[in-house]
């Protein structure tokens, strides 16, 4: 089923005009909407979450199952969850996705993932402090989707300088979802 729509969320401390978000929103063909995240509850992020993508699915007339959620850090992180809980979606885009906090392995932000049975595109650093390749390689393995990883080399969480290759990424993942 062809992708419909797409739902970006930045990640913490950033807004809805976080640059790469703007960069995707401006070179996809799909209707986007881009949301800001201003709480740090759980619970209310994941209302926000799914107001945002009910809105999304009646404004671009499509089934929730065509709509693509996503963002980075946080925002994709919580999108994740939103889809393990049981938010409709077709896929999921994760750009700078935090594993785990800077330096602490041991807090892994991945008991959702068994519940993933959607695609997944990661796409991250190479010298990401949230999680390397290795470990990620590790912990996706839990997701029952179909998986895939894009590393840009050298980059760390912001990919700074990147935009380009975060976009033919997406771009590239989101042609094969047909």
């Amino acid at each position: 089923m062809k992708p419909g729509a797409l739902l970006l969320a930045p990640g913490a401390g950033a807004d809805r005009s976080h640059k790469t978000l703007v960069a995707l929103d401006d070179a996809l063909s799909l209707p986007t909407s881009r949301i800001d995240i201003k709480l740090r509850s759980v619970p209310k992020v994941m209302d926000l979450i799914g107001s945002a993508a009910t809105e999304l699915v009646a404004e671009a007339r499509i089934r929730p199952s065509r709509l693509i959620l996503g963002g980075r850090s946080f925002g994709g992180r919580m999108c994740s969850i939103a889809v393990a809980e049981g938010l409709p979606a077709r896929g999921l885009v994760l750009l700078s996705y935090p594993l785990h906090p800077p330096e602490k392995p041991d807090k892994l932000r991945v008991d959702h993932f068994p519940k993933l049975n959607i695609p997944v595109l990661f796409v991250s650093g190479d010298r990401d402090p949230f999680g390397t390749p290795e470990e990620f390689d590790e912990h996706v393995a839990a997701i029952p989707g179909p998986v895939t990883q894009v590393w840009l080399e050298g980059a760390r969480h912001d990919a700074k300088g990147r935009d380009a290759d975060v976009i033919a990424a997406v771009e590239s993942w989101l042609s094969g979802l047909s």
